[in-house]
């Protein structure tokens, strides 16, 4: 398989990862009605999926390092197809937390090696690859809901999981018989974890910077639709304002992951992520939904520019045999990070209101851009065609 076919492959597979998750959160509702499963089982089913694929990017990713990308792949996309059954077939809370649990697992050892794969196979235009992989990423995500509409009222709940189960097992089957690039023996790392890639001022820089782009995540995606209930919006504003935030990630991506790599990751994640805090404040500070739209219209934007150069950064500073280590460690907080942030968001917002809220989220942006910019120090003026392999600074 050439390089192009197998980045289009592995673009594929993280397109069905993400459409898993959008099928699961838009048919919690089902297993709600269908089998009397009750909401707050239903908030540990998401929950634990998340965790799982949080412990799993940290502690087996750094096996992709280590000559195993390839089993990782499989063994994660099986994981994945088992959990889709489950969630599919299963009619008790315990099958279906079963069927997550495998799912975010399957998600957490695939990604990390998926995107050492991308970075490796062609350095020149890694930005590119990378703002590629966020774009179906993102309408992976936004396609899972639709598929659910498609199928489950004709066909039952389990469709669309057979059909994401079914189209992960061809793609598993492809990567399986493809030409992986694995580290070459005498370069594999021997530490099992990939926490020590923190000594690295790139790697730490990176992921301070990912850190705050999942803060402002975690907060605008729990608050929005009650901000805008609370402001008596029009309702479209508030179901659809996060699918409309996430449409400027699936045509910019790419161009952004472009412009990190040429231009200088922790420049363009350092300016995206301030501009994203001032818009934070005005979510705020603004007393009108319609004001607060135009914010969003430039809001949106702004990251679909900038959000991958965060993973960006990552994959310059990390060296090469540490790769999926290094996305892992970048992934896995970002998870545990967004989750933390949405909690404490709903928390603030119920306590001191919304103002209080979002000024005081933007002002932790800023001090983690900041602090990840200063951190960064020489690694800010890396281009493409710098030594991919940095050696680690102490």
């Amino acid at each position: 398989m050439s390089t192009s076919r197998l980045i289009r492959t592995l673009q594929a597979a993280t397109f069905v990862l993400a459409a898993s998750y959008g099928v699961m959160f838009t048919m919690l509702d089902d297993y709600r009605d269908e089998y009397g499963i009750s909401e707050t089982s239903l908030g540990f089913v998401v929950g634990v999926g998340f965790f799982a694929s949080f412990a799993a990017q940290l502690t087996l990713a750094p096996l992709a390092d280590r000559g195993h990308a390839r089993r990782l792949l499989v063994i994660g996309f099986s994981s994945l197809v088992t959990g889709c059954l489950l969630m599919g077939f299963g009619t008790t809370a315990l099958v279906i937390t079963l069927g997550r649990l495998l799912m975010g697992i399957g998600a957490g050892m695939s990604l990390p090696a998926l995107r050492r794969i991308i970075i490796v196979s062609d350095p020149g235009n890694m930005g590119l690859n990378m703002g590629r992989l966020v774009s179906v990423d993102v309408a992976g995500f936004a396609s899972g809901p639709v598929l659910a509409v498609a199928t489950v009222d004709p066909i039952g709940i389990s469709a669309p999981f057979v059909v994401l189960a079914f189209t992960t097992l061809v793609i598993a089957a492809l990567l399986f018989l493809s030409d992986i690039p694995e580290t070459a023996s005498e370069d594999r790392a021997t530490e099992r974890f990939a926490f020590d890639l923190l000594r690295n001022r790139g790697v730490a820089g990176g992921v301070l910077i990912g850190l705050s782009l999942f803060l402002m995540i975690g907060t605008f995606d729990s608050l929005w639709a009650i901000m805008m209930e609370d402001l008596d919006a029009p309702s479209w504003m508030a179901n659809i304002g996060i699918t409309l935030f996430a449409l400027p990630m699936i045509f910019l991506g790419p161009y952004g992951g472009k412009l990190a790599q040429r231009v200088g990751p922790y420049h363009v994640g350092a300016i995206g992520m301030l501009v994203g805090a001032v818009c934070m404040s005005f979510y705020g500070l603004l007393p009108s939904p319609y004001l607060m739209m135009l914010v969003f219209l430039l809001h949106a934007t702004n990251d679909g520019f900038t959000v991958t150069s965060s993973s960006v950064a990552v994959a310059q500073a990390a060296p090469t045999e540490r790769q999926a280590g290094a996305q892992g460690l970048l992934g896995g907080m970002q998870t545990l990070f967004g989750g933390l942030a949405a909690s404490v968001a709903g928390w603030s917002y119920d306590s001191f209101g919304r103002g209080p809220t979002f000024v005081a989220t933007s002002l932790a942006i800023v001090v983690l851009v900041g602090s990840g910019y200063g951190l960064a120090g020489s690694y800010r003026t890396r281009r493409a065609d710098d030594d991919p392999a940095p050696v680690l600074s102490a």
